[in-house]
């Protein structure tokens, strides 16, 4: 058990665990997706997997951390059966999280890049929004380190504060005004008929729409977009009262992750069905799309934009924050590291090789920074999106379901959820989950 650490609060933590849970993802990839996949069916699924397999993994994870009170390497070594000791070795998916912000750190970039656009001049026509963005991508690395740069300072300055003055008081000054932001452009975006549009497009599925790749996307989107599988969710339970209901904390997480992501999609379809957008536009959705719409609106619009930005760049910095925090925690704990010193060594960790990132998107260096075909920016976010986190989902699942006996499980778990719920739950850890989880991923690396 961790002695004399800060601990959460409940809204601290349930507001942090959204934040690890909020991201880009959220803002950025759940809108263009629901573009590319047809809207209302591909939502329709996406919401049903968060219950079935989502809230499940990411109840499984908080209650590892809440009973182990430690690191993740930590807690699985202590809770493993002395029969099971192998699972001592799964704590390491912490460094997952390093892996993730060595490409996130850079994209948080760009995010701050495109406040500054939307400061000096947003783009007007489709040519100049490419060239903004491929001049970045392509032609600007010192450009693109600058703001990695900033944002790397700003993790670790709120990560030196820690558990109760870092952590929680950023999460609980910044989810809360991300909320506002999101909701006040919803209500701006209220007085146009492509609200309606907007509404009709993402909550009247079309079933025509709904198929397999589609289907295969929607499920993995749900299980992605809470953060689970690198530790994140269970270094902040580590932190959280004994008497804390983490079912109910669970089913919080979910439905703010959930409900900002159908927030952002409502403000982002509203101005596109307005203008004449595409909702199909894929990734360039955000970067390209958008300013263009925003700089229709003329000074209003720059305003919108640049809330639409600091919107996602807080999305961004709460999930930064998450992923770094299980490396420093273990580093704390095992070697009895200094929280700055801990933070500072994983920090410039995921710093340099975020530089690299750059390079191997910049022309004339690309081709030296290759592994195989991809880039080595698209080679790490392939193996994390295929690889690395499903393993530490399916991980946390068989833990939970396997290794642990269900009567330890059920004596912290049975008072919070009621016996018919647990039922459920716990067949969804065991059978549901860990299958769902393989399948997503066996369909990532094969196609």
């Amino acid at each position: 058990m961790r002695k004399n650490v800060a601990q959460f609060s409940r809204i601290g933590f349930i507001l942090s665990a959204a934040g690890a849970a909020v991201g880009l993802g959220n803002i950025w990839k759940f809108p263009y997706m629901t573009g590319v996949y047809g809207g209302g069916a591909f939502v329709m699924v996406y919401l049903i997997t968060i219950l079935l397999i989502g809230v499940s993994l990411l109840v499984a994870e908080m209650y590892i951390g809440k009973i182990g009170q430690a690191d993740a390497v930590s807690n699985f070594e202590n809770e493993a059966p002395k029969a099971k000791r192998a699972w001592a070795k799964a704590g390491y998916i912490i460094f997952i999280g390093l892996i993730i912000m060595t490409f996130y750190s850079v994209v948080i970039g760009w995010i701050f890049y495109y406040l500054y656009v939307a400061l000096t001049g947003l783009p007007t026509n489709l040519q100049d929004a490419q060239n903004i963005f491929n001049t970045l991508y392509a032609s600007s690395p010192w450009l693109q380190i600058t703001f990695h740069t900033l944002s790397t300072a700003i993790v670790a300055a709120i990560l030196f504060g820690g558990i109760k003055n870092g952590i929680e008081k950023f999460n609980l000054l910044l989810m809360p005004t991300l909320i506002v932001i999101l909701l006040g452009l919803m209500v701006y975006a209220m007085q146009f008929e492509g609200f309606s549009k907007a509404l009709a497009f993402m909550f009247a599925p079309d079933f025509s729409k709904l198929n397999s790749e589609a289907i295969i996307r929607a499920v993995g989107h749900s299980f992605f977009t809470l953060s689970i599988g690198i530790g994140s969710i269970m270094a902040y339970a580590a932190a959280l009262p004994k008497e804390t209901n983490i079912f109910r904390a669970g089913l919080w997480v979910a439905f703010l992750d959930t409900f900002i992501a159908l927030i952002a999609g409502i403000v982002i379809f509203s101005f596109l069905f307005q203008f004449g957008g595409e909702p199909a536009k894929g990734p360039g959705l955000v970067f390209m799309s958008l300013p263009i719409i925003f700089a229709k609106l003329g000074t209003v619009g720059t305003v919108i934009a640049l809330l639409f930005f600091l919107g996602m760049a807080f999305a961004g910095l709460t999930s930064a924050i998450s992923l770094v925090e299980p490396a420093v925690m273990y580093l704390e704990d095992r070697y009895e590291w200094s929280k700055k010193k801990a933070v500072i060594f994983n920090s410039l960790l995921y710093y340099v090789v975020g530089i690299l990132v750059v390079f191997s998107t910049t022309d004339g260096f690309k081709e030296y920074l290759m592994i195989g075909k991809k880039s080595l920016f698209d080679a790490l976010e392939f193996a994390v999106d295929s690889f690395l986190m499903p393993l530490g989902g399916i991980l946390i699942a068989l833990f939970v379901g396997y290794a642990l006996s269900k009567e330890r499980v059920a004596k912290e778990l049975v008072p919070e959820m009621g016996e018919k719920i647990f039922a459920v739950w716990y067949f969804s850890i065991r059978y549901i989950a860990p299958f769902a989880v393989l399948f997503l991923a066996y369909n990532s690396l094969t196609s």
